[in-house]
């Protein structure tokens, strides 16, 4: 097996912060594919989309109450938080690269990637070599440079491990301000709730939570709750049905899913901002969604810092990213052969430390781009 590669807390921390980065980095190819779906279409996989989406959030929030657990300082504004797509997640997968693609068979072929359980077929060691010659990636292990891992779950399962092992020597660890945490009053999706992290055990029931309901720890269908797993809610629509309790993996049984790959807006895979006329109206939309995304990303640092009732409204602005989504996705992109438009998600810096700031997405769009 491969040696640990969490020592001490400063280790903890650079991976708490790297948890943060690829639970975030899955909320922009689900948006994407959620929002090309045409209105009144596709309510089946919409709805498995949006509230897989809103659980993305949910593993967000848990790993930054870990970090502030420990006495990390989350910060979503941070150069290089947001990938730039296509992009290998950030805990190391260099097989598969992740794109903004429109409701699909192929983002859904990549969705299930993203959540795939268990160890590499083959692979006993968590830790694996990066490939000669691969591709860089955004961060595999962010302590030992030029490994990675398969999954989530074995990304998680390393710092679940580290945690034990660091608390077991330094009795201080969990320091951190309990006013920092976001609790179950703030927020609760239909998949679960926040848990407040004080402890090595609430640590590890947050931890063990978000790999079990993405799937990473091949824990079966369901998780621990009874919901159905991400990698799983995803297969559904591969399969085209619906999975019932005690159903093997390959053969779910339910009524079936009604899917028409069709009824999707043609959007310009992974679009730039490079790729709109300059000076264009759609150019000016493409800068103001980004910029109103890397506000919600400050108003998210915001709530992680100390200001937890700001959970809901953070919430809120990620849906109310509809108006900016739709601009774009139900306009052709002139020179794309035919495609639509899409955001880019190419954040322009955003200060959060200033609780006062009253600059508003259209001046951060027209000051930065």
């Amino acid at each position: 097996m491969t040696a640990p590669t969490i020592a001490n807390r400063d280790d903890l921390i650079s991976y708490l912060h790297t948890a943060m980065a690829l639970e975030h980095a899955t909320i922009p190819p689900y948006l994407t594919a959620y929002y090309s779906i045409r209105p009144t279409t596709n309510s089946d996989a919409a709805h498995i989309i949006r509230v897989t989406a809103v659980e993305e959030m949910l593993h967000l929030t848990l790993a930054a109450n870990v970090l502030n657990a420990i006495g990390g300082k989350p910060d979503l504004t941070r150069p290089g938080f947001v990938p730039s797509y296509p992009a290998y997640l950030p805990d190391g997968e260099d097989d598969f690269t992740v794109d903004l693609r429109p409701f699909s068979p192929e983002a859904i072929e990549t969705f299930c990637k993203i959540e795939r359980p268990g160890a590499a077929p083959g692979v006993r060691a968590r830790l694996v070599p990066v490939p000669e010659g691969s591709s860089s990636l955004l961060v595999s292990s962010p302590t030992v440079e030029g490994m990675r891992f398969y999954s989530i779950g074995e990304f998680y399962e390393e710092i679940i491990e580290g945690l034990e092992k660091v608390e077991a020597v330094d009795p201080e660890l969990f320091c951190g301000d309990p006013a920092r945490q976001v609790g179950p009053e703030y927020f609760y999706s239909g998949g679960g709730s926040v848990i407040p992290v004080s402890d090595l055990d609430s640590a590890l029931q947050a931890l063990r939570f978000i790999a079990d309901q993405g799937e990473g720890l091949d824990s079966g269908i369901h998780d621990a709750d009874g919901e159905l797993a991400h990698y799983y809610r995803f297969r559904q629509l591969q399969f085209g049905r619906y999975y019932e309790v005690g159903d093997d993996p390959d053969a779910p049984t339910g009524p079936p899913l009604s899917i028409t790959w069709d009824d999707v807006y043609p959007v310009k895979v992974s679009a730039r901002l490079t790729d709109y006329p300059l000076g264009s109206e759609l150019a000016a939309a493409a800068r103001k969604f980004n910029a109103e995304y890397g506000a919600f990303l400050a108003l998210l640092t915001k709530t992680f810092n100390g200001r937890p009732n700001l959970m809901q409204d953070a919430v809120g602005s990620m849906f109310r990213l509809r108006d900016e989504f739709t601009r774009l996705v139900r306009n052709p992109l002139p020179g794309s052969g035919g495609l639509n438009a899409a955001p880019t998600f190419e954040i322009p810096p955003v200060s959060w430390s200033d609780p006062d700031a009253s600059t508003t997405a259209d001046e951060m769009a027209e000051a930065t781009w």
